[in-house]
């Protein structure tokens, strides 16, 4: 068993780091809120008086934070990861952010001696507690296969995407997709019910049909046909729309960055901006269809 440092015990690092307890590993992990350690600690792991103590002794690093800055701040300040990491450590950044930070802090590792990977997760909590989550990685072929073991009893999928920083891409991509084909849905049964198609009839239809998406039959955003759906239990997130609207920003700014042409995500991006305005940021991405029927406040 490893020696494992996890920094970052929010709502999805909290479970994967006590996965990683759960597998038989020692697991010293640290998070600015304290509540969250205290119960990463119920769940077998120990507690770090602050990130540097965390890693100084461990042979794998994992970090699961915000944004972009987060990261960058974690690993390259003077009293960072990159600082305080033994020779040799594994880093595995889990954080979902843009492509240009993580290539970033790839090229500062690998300038410092240290194998890094970027392997940022879909699953939401649910996947994280289950240890089901799916891994889209980037970095070089030794360092994946070094990670591999470790995100085995983390997830349940693990993808090698390619170089550092193509993790982020596949994700802000899947998610670009995820963002979009939950709108249209949103919309599709919005307008069904001004043309007084019950919501039910609408879903049989389009899940045996050419509409049959993701988001209509595992998520599907009414009510009803999907019992296991965040809709029926009041839009209860397993991942918010405002974590959806941070990684369609990331997507919008990947775009300008290369000159791709993403209209569709544009649009949903700024959905998901309306939506979080009018205060529904917290609550599953699926509430974008009682958003659409002018009836957020019943959810909120």
């Amino acid at each position: 068993m490893s020696k494992i440092a996890f920094i970052g015990l929010g709502n999805m690092g909290g479970p994967m780091a006590a996965n990683l307890a759960k597998a038989g590993h020692e697991v010293m992990g640290f998070d600015m809120v304290k509540a969250s350690i205290e119960v990463f600690v119920g769940h077998g792991g120990k507690a770090a008086a602050s990130a540097a103590a965390a890693v100084a002794a461990a042979e794998v690093v994992v970090t699961m934070l915000p944004a972009g800055p987060h990261v960058r701040g974690a690993y390259l300040d003077t009293q960072g990861i990159l600082a305080a990491a033994k020779p040799g450590a594994l880093l595995i950044d889990c954080s979902t952010i843009d492509v240009e930070s993580a290539r970033a802090v790839a090229a500062a590792a690998t300038d410092k001696g240290f194998a890094m990977i970027d392997a940022p997760v879909s699953g939401g909590t649910g996947g994280a507690t289950a240890g089901t989550l799916t891994f889209m990685v980037g970095g070089p072929d030794a360092a994946v296969g070094r990670a591999r073991p470790y995100l085995e009893q983390m997830g349940k999928t693990i993808v090698h995407c390619g170089g550092p920083g193509t993790g982020q891409a596949a994700k802000i991509c899947n998610n670009m997709i995820l963002g979009i084909s939950m709108a249209a849905v949103c919309e599709a049964f919005a307008l069904a019910e001004k043309l007084g198609l019950d919501a039910q009839k609408l879903y049989d239809v389009s899940s045996k049909s050419s509409g049959q998406c993701w988001s209509l039959t595992t998520y599907c955003p009414t009510p009803g046909p999907v019992p296991t759906a965040p809709s029926n239990r009041g839009y209860a997130p397993g991942f918010t729309a405002d974590m959806m609207l941070k990684d369609l920003k990331l997507a919008q700014q990947a775009a300008q960055a290369t000159g791709a042409v993403t209209p569709m995500g544009a649009e949903a991006a700024t959905v998901y901006q309306l939506l979080s305005a009018a205060g529904g940021g917290a609550k599953d991405f699926s509430v974008v269809l009682p958003y659409l029927r002018g009836k957020l406040g019943e959810v909120l």
